[in-house]
């Protein structure tokens, strides 16, 4: 499964997201600090979803309520809702 997710709050402008058996396969995120967004995909590949939503959940960004990891936790949670 394949999808697109809208960060709210943060940097990043869009989440494209697959997941394939219950793992992160690929995530590219458009926007926001690309150094650090490129080595979260690089480490979250290949991850149990629900390990990358345990571990990311609830990261904040400076003063902000959530960060662009917590929004990739956000994501994934609702993809498991549609499922």
């Amino acid at each position: 499964m394949t999808f697109t997710y809208r960060p709210k709050g943060v940097c990043s402008q869009l989440m494209e997201i697959e997941i394939e058996d219950g793992k992160l396969q690929s995530l590219n995120v458009i926007g926001g600090c690309d150094g650090n967004l490129k080595g979260i995909s690089r480490l979250v590949e290949g991850m149990e979803v629900e390990e990358v939503i345990r571990r990311l959940e609830g990261v904040r960004c400076g003063r902000k309520s959530t960060s662009c990891p917590d929004q990739l936790a956000q994501a994934l949670k609702a993809s498991l809702s549609e499922a």
